[in-house]
């Protein structure tokens, strides 16, 4: 069976205040081509089909295009929510689209009712886990902890259960939405901690011959059986050097998987120079990027006049403008933005407990009383996304 698998469209994101609705519709062309071309059995979106819970009308219609060619093309295609849908308004007519041969999984509940296809070697049941906020599906799965490896744990136990009751030599495949373990993230996806982790282990999907994740935004191989498809299109310039793709996997008939990754349409080309402006302007090795997307960092101790007019005669597509004069950390200039660079909110806030102190930061007691406090701010967020 020939699957493609996909996730993080993101549709109506923009990327610095440059529209990409018209590069999102080059991609679904070239994604609808590829299911032709390729002879495609199955599509699999890895969730964050959206950017917002509320999407922009053009986005929708954009979504609504996609799903009519698809079922056109007669190619069955599984959708999961991600944690940048609203699940509840993506699954809205969800079984009547289902006749249609588009499936689109954004109930938790029903994890473990899988989609059925068949191959001439039999039976592949593809099982969509929609993100699991954990706040939101604790009770539903019954776990003690509110947190992802336990909600996803337990989702998990439910599928290998059916897949347990069905006859030898089915073939299985998980779509999930989450942050596993051993994965690079970008600066383009939404924070999911809870609990002061993110990540679950690799080994959660154990027991299925194809884990197809989203919600990390680079092409990513965790293991053979395990990986990211990310997002078809670049949302940061932290994803400079990414290679966007999707996987063209087969799989055989015992469950051998083989993959390959078939490239996305690239719109324009992003590139981050850094260092003085003068040095900006008239370097002959920075003539190749006088085309693409730039983040510009001057490193200038003295902010230069009008950089950004004078970098866009020579970068016409200069997005963003940085920064960052060369001095020490103990320098007293050194803006708040770069002594807080890299820092997450609890080592933040850590740090502002043993800045008022004048010593001594936390105890494990008070970092655990922190992470509750930013988990539960996290839950209060996720649950107005969904009621929006």
């Amino acid at each position: 069976m020939r699957i493609l698998h996909t996730s993080d469209w993101h549709l109506g994101r923009s990327f610095h205040r440059v529209g990409l609705l018209d590069a999102q519709a080059v991609f679904l062309d070239h994604l609808v081509a590829t299911v032709r071309d390729r002879e495609i059995d199955a599509v699999l979106v890895a969730g964050d089909i959206y950017d917002r819970a509320v999407p922009p009308l053009a986005a929708v219609e954009l979504f609504d295009r996609a799903l009519h060619r698809l079922a056109d093309a007669g190619v069955p295609t599984v959708m999961i929510s991600g944690n940048h849908d609203s699940a509840r308004r993506l699954g809205v007519g969800a079984g009547l689209i289902e006749r249609a041969g588009i499936h689109l999984r954004t109930d938790p509940a029903g994890c473990a009712t899988p989609v059925l296809l068949s191959d001439p070697h039999g039976e592949v049941a593809l099982y969509g886990l929609p993100y699991l906020e954990p706040a939101l599906v604790r009770d539903e799965f019954g776990t003690e902890k509110a947190g992802h490896e336990a909600v996803l744990g337990a989702a998990m136990r439910r599928v290998r259960a059916d897949l347990a009751g069905r006859a030898p030599g089915t073939r299985s495949v998980v779509l999930a939405h989450a942050f596993v373990v051993g994965g690079e993230p970008s600066e383009s996806e939404r924070d999911i901690t809870v609990g002061g982790v993110a990540a679950v282990p690799a080994g959660i999907f154990d027991g299925v011959d194809y884990v197809a994740l989203g919600h990390l935004h680079g092409c990513q191989t965790l293991n053979e059986r395990v990986r990211y498809a990310g997002s078809p299109l670049a949302y940061s310039f932290s994803e400079t050097t990414h290679r966007k793709t999707m996987w063209l996997v087969e799989l055989g008939p015992a469950g051998e998987i083989e993959a390959e990754r078939v490239d996305c349409p690239v719109p324009r080309a992003l590139a981050r120079i850094r260092g003085p402006l003068a040095t900006l302007l008239t370097d002959p090795a920075l003539a190749r990027h006088e085309d693409s997307w730039i983040e510009a960092t001057l490193t200038d101790p003295v902010r230069p006049a009008e950089p950004m007019a004078r970098l866009t005669e020579r970068f016409p597509h200069t997005l963003s403008l940085v920064f960052a004069p060369e001095r020490g950390d103990d320098d007293p200039h050194a803006s708040y933005a770069q002594r807080l660079a890299g820092r997450t909110d609890q080592q933040i806030a850590e740090d502002f407990v043993a800045h008022v102190r004048g010593g001594p930061g936390p105890d494990e007691p008070e970092r655990a009383v922190l992470r509750e406090v930013f988990d539960e701010v996290r839950a209060d967020a996720a649950v107005r996304e969904v009621g929006r």
